[in-house]
């Protein structure tokens, strides 16, 4: 009889194990009071990058290729491998993402039976006295008894996972190690984007160091110029000094330039994991990097890369899970307990088959009052799950913010950069006539000069402006979580 009634609560057990307490993991609205944009817009008519947004399934698993080389410049390539290779951040990244994988493997170890040799409270092997006065039928014994014992037990312990709460942590740990791929996924973007914003940056250094360098030699000629031209009479002391000023002014700004290269260069060299020390760049000729072009529209499939998004989501179906978790401690806990083993008072016959011993059967644990522990629980995991929604819609909606930002500095810093070599041009042109004027005598030197500034001015302008634009499309690319070309098969 008894052992139809064991027989009976495992199968029941069994039946039951197929239902999971708690909330089943549904994704929520990435806005919680309005549709989402429809379009990919700046906030103006002219604009024509425009595409569909779309937030579907996150696939921050999905490849994206070496983006940096719509660059076109080796150099940039070299670095990029040099810095996903050696990247401090990333290896302490990738041991993260390695960790949480032996915590999900370890979460689904809850799933099975487990299985422990030796352990006996008293010891596995043990001498002891009895006494006098235990108590034996409501009296004391009267006797003692020294002797020795000899055990090998082997026990067995399994949670018949009821009411899901395995299920739930093992789901909880599976939904962290996939977020943790995605941080994995996150870092690799943010080192490639700083890895190429820095590069950029020092080219934009190398060609505006370029220009002054030849501005500061044309202006040694014209303070040359301005000199003859005082000793045969012609000029002022007044022009002279106006002169050299331009000249002192336009060499004042190369320690700085050589200051804010050595700044990126070893940045450069700390992200690629490499002492700043000895590390360089290979030089190239001015401007070699061109900005690469940005298709009318962008398929809004694009955001489904970032790996900030998918990240959050997962965090926020973990935090779900937990929900389950907290919710199944209100509920029984069912336990199949098992010992088997040998056991002697003499080492001799502490394995002979007469001294076997075993015992199986379940165990039932009911919370009946925990002070409210588990209502505290419950409450938090609920707290916490809310969380991860609102965090999860903040990472959606920063994404619309920096993917909108970059693409109106696409448009406006190229409207910028057209309009300032316009200017340029003019201003060079204005630097002309006055020098033909003051060589005339027409004029004083000051008109040079001040064309001269205004010149240099603007040949600065648009050297920076060049570099933005690289900037600009590197934010691009990390705002969308991938580059827009297709993904080489």
């Amino acid at each position: 009889m008894r052992k139809y009634i064991f027989i009976g609560v495992v199968a029941l057990a069994a039946g039951l194990a197929g239902c999971a307490v708690g909330p089943d993991y549904h994704r929520p609205n990435a806005l919680p009071n309005q549709p989402l944009p429809k379009i990919f817009d700046d906030n103006s008519p002219a604009n024509t990058n425009q595409g569909n947004w779309k937030i579907a399934e996150p696939s921050a698993n999905l490849p994206r290729g070496e983006w940096w080389g719509v660059f076109g410049d080796p150099e940039l390539n070299r670095l990029e491998t040099l810095a996903l290779t050696n990247n401090q951040n990333l290896a302490a990244a990738a041991e993260r993402f390695e960790e949480s994988r032996a915590l999900a493997s370890a979460a689904n170890a809850n799933f099975y039976p487990q299985l422990a040799a030796g352990g006996t409270p008293n010891g596995d092997i043990n001498r002891q006295r009895t006494s006098v006065n235990q108590p034996q039928n409501g009296q004391p014994a009267g006797h003692s008894y020294t002797y020795d014992t000899f055990t090998a037990p082997i026990y067995l312990g399994w949670e018949i996972d009821l009411w899901g709460r395995v299920r739930r942590q093992s789901e909880a740990a599976h939904a962290l190690s996939a977020a943790s791929a995605d941080d994995l996924e996150s870092a690799r973007l943010d080192v490639a984007a700083e890895v190429a914003d820095d590069f950029f940056m020092v080219r934009t250094l190398d060609d505006e160091y370029a220009l002054i360098t030849n501005t500061i030699e044309a202006y040694q000629r014209s303070l040359e110029l301005t000199q003859n031209r005082r000793s045969g009479g012609i000029a002022s002391d007044l022009d002279v000094a106006q002169a050299a000023t331009i000249l002192h002014s336009a060499e004042a700004q190369l320690p700085e330039l050589k200051l804010r290269r050595a700044e990126r260069l070893h940045a450069l060299a700390v992200l690629c994991g490499e002492s700043p020390v000895d590390f360089f760049i290979a030089t190239s000729a001015p401007a070699a990097a061109t900005v690469p072009e940005i298709p009318p529209s962008l398929p809004s499939e694009l955001l489904e890369h970032r790996p900030d998004i998918a990240a959050a989501e997962r965090r926020m179906a973990a935090a779900n899970a937990d929900v389950g978790v907290a919710k199944s401690a209100f509920f029984p806990a069912v336990r199949i307990n098992g010992l088997a083993g040998f056991q002697s008072i003499d080492s001799s016959s502490w394995f002979n088959w007469p001294s076997r011993l075993w015992s199986v059967g379940p165990s039932v644990q009911l919370p009946l009052f925990t002070g409210g522990f588990n209502r505290a629980q419950l409450a938090a995991a609920r707290a916490a799950y809310n969380e991860t929604v609102a965090d999860y819609r903040q990472t959606v909606l920063g994404a619309f913010g920096e993917v909108a930002d970059a693409l109106a500095a696409q448009r406006l810093l190229a409207d910028e950069w057209n309009a300032e070599n316009q200017a340029l041009a003019s201003s060079r042109r204005t630097l002309e006539i006055a020098n033909n004027r003051y060589q005339s005598g027409l004029v004083t030197y000051l008109d040079v000069a001040t064309a001269q500034t205004d010149a240099l001015n603007h040949e600065q302008a648009t050297v920076q402006l060049a570099g933005a634009r690289l900037t600009a499309a590197i934010n691009l690319i990390k705002a969308l979580g991938c580059g827009w070309q297709p993904a080489a098969k």
